[in-house]
């Protein structure tokens, strides 16, 4: 924007300039003439010309320094302005969240942000004018391949690779990169925004934890229905047998087969304990909080897909509910992710959450995609049901969504809205004033 700007101000300067000088002299001379005209008209020619002589240096001195102010204070107002300019670019640089990296095509840093300060342990002077600190060994080649695609004008955007800290850990992160073409006497320079994903990793095990502890509990669940009642029915049939041979007494293989089909039902019911989820670690919680934590998560994939997110939990205000955090947080997850899915290109996604009359804290889920249709509605919850292609879904997530709301004594409904997608309210009551953590969450498991 400066360089369209540059030109025509340096013009309007060199104008201003020449007009102020112009006006200086006239003034000058016009002064000269009505003091000669006044004192020094009965002069001889000599003396009229060494006045006139005086004239030209002083008009020339006087001038010169006219102009050398004004050139002086317009430096000086540039410099202050590049000044502040470059605290604001630092500024805005500084409060970015992402972990920044400038550098030029021999990957000298040239720019490092705190956050990158704070990531990778380096700091700002440990960084500048030498090669990228945080690049593994083994990551160079693909560094190289992506500042390659870069120059073919392909994005390169969250794109997951590892970068290691100054004691020597690496880190899994998402980065995304620019280029800066080159202009003028100024070379071509790389921007890297790298931004930490442990937590949205961590996010992404305990969705898998908890799909395969559901996928368990249904296993177990199908165990139990198809071995319980054979089993029952063979123990009978043991019992049967001892009363119609006890005159003949004791028979040793009954008591073996009796012994082995109790075996069986023990190991059912470990199976259907270990399919169960792990306990609620019920603690007071913000939810807006629980919410934002998982938004940050999804943004970056939102971003690709060139979707909008929209939030308004402000209402939640400091609203805390007795919760699992991890749970809600995997329950806000599958719901998002679910809505992401849903979303064509270019598509919205609104959350709105606020406290009833009731001290019930309302969230509602819209999104723009295409709803639901009727025929779907009476299985909508039910576990490995989906409508996603093959491999894209495992028709969980609603499910586990359910059972997540329900352990924390809330409700969860979806409909489609009239103007387009589908709405997810979840329902959950809020702490009451004077509570106990002990006392609540008897009242929540009972």
């Amino acid at each position: 924007m400066k360089t369209g700007v540059r030109p025509a101000s340096q013009a309007w300067f060199l104008v201003t300039l020449g007009l102020s000088c112009l006006t200086l002299l006239a003034l000058v001379f016009s002064l000269w003439e009505l003091i000669e005209h006044r004192y020094f008209r009965d002069l001889n020619y000599v003396t009229i010309h060494y006045l006139y002589i005086t004239r030209g240096i002083a008009t020339a001195l006087l001038t010169g320094i006219w102009a050398a102010w004004f050139v002086l204070r317009e430096r000086r107002r540039r410099e202050e302005e590049l000044e502040q300019s470059y605290e604001y670019y630092r500024s805005i640089l500084n409060h970015m969240p992402e972990a920044v990296a400038l550098f030029d095509e021999a990957y000298q840093v040239v720019e490092w942000n705190e956050a990158a300060e704070r990531l990778f342990g380096f700091d700002q002077q440990q960084a500048l004018g030498r090669p990228l600190p945080n690049i593994p060994a083994g990551r160079w080649a693909e560094l190289r391949e992506i500042l390659d695609r870069l120059k073919t004008d392909q994005k390169v955007l969250d794109y997951e690779t590892e970068r290691c800290t100054a004691q020597g850990q690496q880190i899994p992160v998402a980065a995304s990169y620019s280029c800066i073409p080159p202009v003028a006497n100024r070379p071509q320079f790389y921007v890297e925004v790298v931004q930490d994903i442990r937590p949205r990793l961590q996010m992404r095990d305990k969705l898998l934890e908890l799909e395969k502890l559901t996928l368990m509990g249904q296993m177990a669940a199908g165990a139990a229905h198809h071995l319980n009642t054979p089993l029952t029915a063979m123990l009978l049939q043991v019992e049967i047998l001892r009363e119609q041979m006890r005159e003949v007494g004791p028979i040793e293989e009954l008591a073996t087969i009796e012994q082995r089909i109790r075996f069986c039902q023990v190991f059912v019911q470990n199976l259907l304990q270990f399919g169960r989820r792990p306990r609620l670690q019920q603690k007071p919680i913000a939810l807006d909080e629980v919410i934002e934590a998982v938004l940050t998560l999804f943004r970056p994939s939102l971003n690709l897909k060139r979707a909008t997110l929209q939030s308004e939990c402000e209402e939640l205000g400091s609203s805390r509910i007795l919760g699992d955090p991890n749970h809600l947080e995997a329950m806000f997850s599958a719901l998002l992710s679910n809505a992401a899915d849903a979303i064509p290109t270019g598509g919205r996604i609104h959350i709105r959450g606020h406290v009833q009359a009731d001290r019930v804290a309302e969230i509602n889920l819209d999104d723009n995609g295409p709803g639901i249709a009727d025929l779907l509605w009476p299985r909508i919850f039910e576990p490995f049901f989906t409508t996603k292609p093959a491999g894209k879904g495992t028709g969980l997530g609603l499910a586990i969504a359910q059972n997540i709301v329900e352990e924390h004594n809330g409700t969860i409904q979806l409909q489609n809205r009239k103007e387009g997608g589908l709405r997810v309210t979840v329902r959950i009551p809020l702490l009451r004033e004077g509570s106990t953590v002990s006392t609540l969450a008897t009242e929540v498991h009972t």
